[in-house]
Order: C-alpha cells, then structure tokens, then sequence
C-alpha cells in the first residue's frame, strides 16, 4: 500500500507527516536530526530525503509546544506530552487502517475511496497538527469526537456494502 501510495504521489509527503514522523520515531528512542534524517532516508529507501531546513525548524517547533526535549548530548526525547500525543495518533491510526483494510479488500471502488479518505485525512491531520498546541482541552475533545463520528458512518457504509454484495452473490 505505501509502496502503491509513493508511487503516486511521488517523492512528496503529505503536510504534517515529518511531525508525526518524527513523535513515532523518538518513542522508540532518542535521535539526533542527523539521525532523524538518515533513517527517514532509509526506512523510504531513499524517496523521501527531508532537508535540514525541514527537520531542523519542526524540532524547534516541537520543543516550543512542549512534545520535546533536548537531552545534554544533544539527542532528542519525547516528553509525557509528547508521549500522550503520540498514543492519540496511534489509536487514530488503528481505527484509520481498520478502516482501510475493509476499503481495499472492496477493489477498485475500495481502492478510490481508500485513497480519497487518506488524502482527506491528511490534510485535516496537517490543518489539527498545525493549531494543536492552541486548541483548548474543549476542543481537542471536540474534534476527537467527530472523527469519531465520520469512522463511524465508514463502517455502517461498509456493513452496508458488504449485505449488498453477499444479496449480488
């Protein structure tokens, strides 16, 4: 599936990615950006190769908000902060890829819807990354409850589907 997405779109990377990117990273361990660079460069095999000018100025950002820290050998870490946003992505991308998994298994039709949502979902995730250290605990809830609410009109469409194509059968 990644392999079909890079493919698509190329060597870019949806807005917000490098920043998600780099909190999943740092829970596995600390990293320098030399060491945040070289294994985004690996792990792409090389089709995405994020700049300094990218990874450097998002770090600042990151330790501005407080989902950082600097250690005194000049690694980074996840602060607890850092930690429970980090989990709040995971549980969004279980949900997500559940939903996915039912999308792709449809075919073709599964595949346009799959890569329309991703598309959606990507953009409102780089529009939410964006404002997240400014959202009030109110609306951080608020926007958790209607993604939420949009996962769940997905599977009833995909209940939906699947009782249509069993009746075709």
């Amino acid at each position: 599936m990644i392999s079909e997405w890079f493919q698509r779109v190329g060597s870019s990377v949806p807005r917000g990615f490098s920043r998600y990117f780099i909190l999943e990273l740092l829970k596995k361990k600390e990293q320098t950006g030399k060491e945040i660079i070289d294994y985004a460069v690996e792990q792409s095999n090389g089709i995405w190769k994020p700049s300094p000018g990218l990874i450097y100025p998002l770090l600042g950002r990151l330790l501005d908000e407080g989902l950082i820290q600097e250690t005194k050998d000049g690694k980074y870490q996840l602060t607890e902060k850092g930690a429970e946003t980090a989990q709040d992505v995971d549980k969004v991308n279980d949900i997500v890829k559940k939903q996915l998994d039912v999308l792709f298994r449809l075919g073709n039709v599964g595949r346009f819807v799959a890569m329309d949502l991703l598309e959606k979902i990507s953009s409102m995730g780089a529009i939410l990354s964006s404002n997240v250290a400014n959202m009030t605990t109110e609306e951080t809830e608020k926007y958790r409850k209607f993604l939420q609410e949009e996962l769940k009109k997905i599977d009833a469409k995909d209940v939906e589907k699947k009782g249509k194509e069993i009746k075709i059968d």
